[in-house]
């Protein structure tokens, strides 16, 4: 009897510990959510919000101007909202060792890339990769170089490992760059995870998300994504919760009623649906022959054609054109309340006053969330952003492709603004890879599945044999 006690306590404690990281199998959890923290922007003067605006116009303007397991689980991470709701970042662990690094999360572009340790000044302050350090490294001596507004990222593709959200993937394409023209990465930003389809990536790599969607490692293969609002909170501080990403699972205490889904337009490439109507105090906007929008979480705000954009403004007294850096933008009196709902084919979508108010540039006169967009025919006529997605629990969805929107539920509603302890970012650690080239989860208990197996049979055997004594 003792031998027996002694394992079934041992494996007790096996069982018990902590696989905080890791993914979960679907028998035993629907899925798990991740905090976002957020940082404050820097100081408002005139010239910074100019500058960021401009910026975000440019990229904008070349970034869409035509240029397997056996079982499925659900994963969650960390991720991080930067600047006042203005973009969010999250953390992946690459290398073997791995070793953690923060990335923006892009529904609007495809490829991973982080900043290399052989990077120049352009680099900025962020942490930069190391492939010296990784046993798992392997240089395919491509060069590969990736456009934006303000200037270019450029490098070489490599194979690593990759783990984000308690999943692996093995020999992951990615971009290692040795060159960023701009001052692109905001400490401690080291690169981009694009979760838009393959086609796009100009690595020419499948991304992250959809080698597991496609490899049915996920329980459903889609992502959810809900994000808080601290825009209209005076005092926030550095850093604070944020919202969620969902790997594998829609977390349903954070919506409420069903998901409404918008098939993709044409092959999937952006996250492009049809929009049906948009409202702006009650009048509706003419969008006939420019209804096409790409959601989009790496844009902060909503970029759309000229006339739509002073059709906006043109219901809202007191609005004026900007000129110089704010080219493309309007300004409008901060009193003023803007109700703005869109209309995907089903519902009707509220979008937030305060949301709309993008900056405030004097003690009247603020920016507004819609500008226009420079990208040029052939491009999509709307990029919506997180303005509007703040407003919606948004789902990617692989199979059939398409994005869903879902009303908030008063638990996600709560999380606004509220003052929490921020969790810090976390690696799920790694003790086996399977099915080299292909997706695996990560486990996060030092003890392997065929561990716990061996020694649950030893049990069963020194169980019978006290019972036969």
């Amino acid at each position: 009897m003792f031998a027996s006690a002694s394992l079934t306590t041992l494996l007790f404690l096996l069982l018990s510990q902590d696989v905080s990281g890791a993914p979960t199998l679907s028998t035993a959890i629907v899925g798990r959510s991740i905090p976002i923290r957020r940082l404050n922007p820097p100081s408002q003067n005139l010239t910074l919000v100019a500058q960021h605006a401009k910026d975000q116009r440019d990229l904008l303007a070349v970034k869409y101007g035509g240029q397997s397991l056996q079982q499925r689980s659900t994963g969650y991470n960390l991720i991080v909202n930067q600047r006042v709701d203005t973009g969010y970042y999250g953390t992946i662990a690459i290398g073997t060792p791995p070793v953690s690094y923060d990335v923006i999360l892009d529904t609007g572009s495809s490829d991973l890339w982080l900043t290399s340790s052989t990077c120049g000044a352009g680099c900025g302050t962020s942490p930069t990769y190391d492939p010296a350090q990784s046993s798992t490294f392997q240089n395919l001596s491509k060069p590969f170089e990736i456009q934006y507004g303000s200037g270019a990222a450029a490098g070489y593709i490599a194979e690593e490992t990759v783990q984000m959200a308690g999943f692996l993937v093995a020999k992951q394409g990615f971009g290692v760059v040795n060159t960023l023209s701009s001052n692109f990465n905001t400490n401690p930003v080291s690169g981009i995870m694009g979760l838009a389809w393959s086609p796009l990536a100009s690595t020419q790599q499948m991304p992250f998300w959809q080698t597991l969607a496609s490899g049915g490692n996920w329980d459903s293969a889609l992502f959810g994504v809900q994000l808080t609002r601290y825009g209209n909170v005076s005092g926030a501080a550095e850093n604070e919760p944020g919202g969620v990403i969902d790997m594998g699972y829609t977390n349903s205490s954070l919506y409420t009623g069903s998901i409404e889904y918008h098939n993709l337009v044409g092959t999937p490439q952006y996250w492009e649906i049809n929009m049906n109507t948009l409202t702006v105090q009650g009048k509706s906007i003419d969008i006939r022959g420019i209804s096409t929008v790409i959601i989009d979480t790496g844009t902060t705000n909503i970029a759309g054609p000229a006339s739509a954009i002073a059709s906006i403004y043109a219901q809202i007294p007191g609005s004026q054109a900007g000129t110089g850096q704010l080219q493309g933008y309007y300004t409008y009196p901060c009193s003023t309340t803007v109700d703005v709902q869109f209309n995907f084919g089903g519902n009707t979508w509220s979008m937030s006053p305060a949301d709309f108010m993008h900056s405030q540039v004097s003690t009247t006169e603020c920016i507004g969330a819609f500008f226009i967009s420079s990208i040029g025919e052939g491009g999509p006529s709307w990029i919506i952003g997180d303005a509007f997605l703040k407003n919606v629990y948004s789902v990617f969805k692989y199979s059939p492709a398409s994005v869903g929107f879902a009303a908030l539920s008063e638990t996600a509603i709560a999380q606004n603004g509220v003052k929490a302890t921020v969790p810090s970012p976390t690696i799920g650690a790694v003790t086996i890879a399977t099915n080299t080239g292909s997706a695996s989860s990560a486990a996060s208990s030092a003890v392997s599945n065929g561990s716990l197996c061996i020694l649950l049979c030893l049990w069963l055997v020194f169980f019978s044999v006290d019972m036969d004594i």
